[in-house]
């Protein structure tokens, strides 16, 4: 029961789109955010876009996981902690669901971004004993049909 492998291949090297920041989040400046979504996962819980920013300082609320890779630029990330943590091109992040944090951008930034819906905890629980038992009785494939592999 398989499904079709529809390999997307892509280069960050697109043209994006201005995206507004959602009212209240600028703090600083004039910050001009824009995105181009690179791929989709079939069952839309996952995503891959590229994103970029000129300077300013605001906020960021995570409504999903996201983990980014900085491709260009630099970015000051203080967290809800308060801690600060500098970013530059090669660097890495995770932000979980339900995280804050507070971007101050100095010129500009560009990151390519690895987004994630989480399950629900108790989908996330059946979607594991699920796996398990497909590799406990040697089914193949320990894909999951919830997030559509066979």
């Amino acid at each position: 029961m398989g499904l079709s492998s529809d390999i997307q291949f892509g280069n960050v090297k697109v043209d994006l789109e201005v995206r507004p920041f959602v009212p209240g989040w600028v703090l600083e400046g004039n910050p001009v955010s824009r995105n181009c979504t690179l791929s989709s996962s079939r069952d839309g819980l996952a995503s891959t876009m590229v994103w970029d920013c000129t300077a300013g300082r605001f906020n960021w609320f995570y409504s999903f996981d996201e983990s980014l890779y900085i491709l260009e630029g630099s970015v000051v990330i203080k967290d809800e902690a308060g801690a600060i943590h500098t970013l530059s091109a090669g660097d890495t992040i995770f932000f979980p669901l339900g995280a804050r944090a507070e971007w101050t951008v100095a010129t500009y930034v560009r990151k390519i971004a690895f987004c994630r819906n989480p399950l629900p905890p108790p989908i996330h629980f059946v979607n594991r004993v699920y796996g398990r038992l497909r590799r406990i009785f040697g089914l193949g494939s320990t894909g999951s049909p919830l997030l559509g592999a066979s």
